[in-house]
C-alpha cells in the first residue's frame, strides 16, 4: 500500500466550489481508497491505495468530483516520498522563517527555467522562487495575500499546460506527517 496526498486547487474559497470534507472522504472511500483523512478544508486529503499512480488517481479523484459536484477541480496527487523529498529539499531556511512566508506549488510536470526566463525576478525583490522536482518553492516576506510575485508567477501563460497548486509551509510539513503515518 501506498499513501498518497490528494491536492485540490481551489475548493471552499469564497463560497465557491464548496465541497465538504465528508464527502470528500466518503468519494475516495467509494473509489476504493482505505484509511482517508482530510486536512482543513482547503482541498487536502490523505490516502493509501494498492493499485495505480498519482497521475491516474488525480485522473480518477478530478472526473469523480465533477460527476458528484458538477463543478471540475484540478487535482494534483503525490506520495510520501515525494512530498518528504520536497520538504527536505526546500533551498530557503525553512526552520527560520514563518509558515506564511515560505510556500510549495506542487505542480504536475516537471517546470524548468525557460517557463520563467521572461520574468524579471529582480523587480520582485526581496521576494523570490527556486524550482524543485516538480515544484515551485516560494519565498514571500510579507505573506501570499500581498505578493506581487505570487500574482504574476499565477498568470495563464505561465502555467500554460500546468495544473498547479500552492501550500503554505505549515500544510507541506503537516502533509509529510500525514502521509508517513
Amino acid at each position: 500500500m501506498t499513501t498518497y496526498a490528494a491536492l485540490l486547487r481551489g475548493i471552499n474559497v469564497g463560497g465557491n466550489k464548496k465541497l465538504p470534507m465528508a464527502e470528500l472522504r466518503a468519494l475516495l472511500e467509494g473509489l476504493g481508497h482505505g484509511d482517508v483523512r482530510t486536512y482543513l478544508q482547503s482541498g487536502q486529503a490523505v490516502f493509501t491505495s494498492g493499485h495505480g499512480d498519482e497521475e491516474s488517481h488525480a485522473a480518477e479523484l478530478a472526473r469523480a468530483i465533477e460527476e458528484r459536484f458538477g463543478f471540475t477541480v484540478d487535482v494534483v496527487v503525490r506520495d510520501h516520498a515525494y512530498l518528504k523529498a520536497v520538504a527536505d529539499n526546500c533551498p530557503f531556511p525553512a526552520a527560520e522563517l514563518e509558515a506564511k512566508q515560505l510556500h510549495v506549488t506542487y505542480c504536475s510536470e516537471p517546470v524548468t527555467e525557460d517557463r520563467y526566463a521572461q520574468l524579471d525576478r529582480s523587480a520582485f525583490l526581496p521576494e523570490e522562487f527556486r524550482l524543485g522536482d516538480r515544484a515551485l518553492y516560494l519565498y514571500v516576506p510579507e505573506g501570499l495575500g500581498r505578493s506581487r510575485l505570487a500574482v504574476e508567477l499565477a498568470r495563464p501563460r505561465l502555467n500554460k499546460g500546468l495544473v498547479a497548486t500552492t501550500r503554505n509551509w505549515n500544510t507541506v510539513v503537516k502533509l509529510v506527517e500525514l502521509t508517513g503515518s
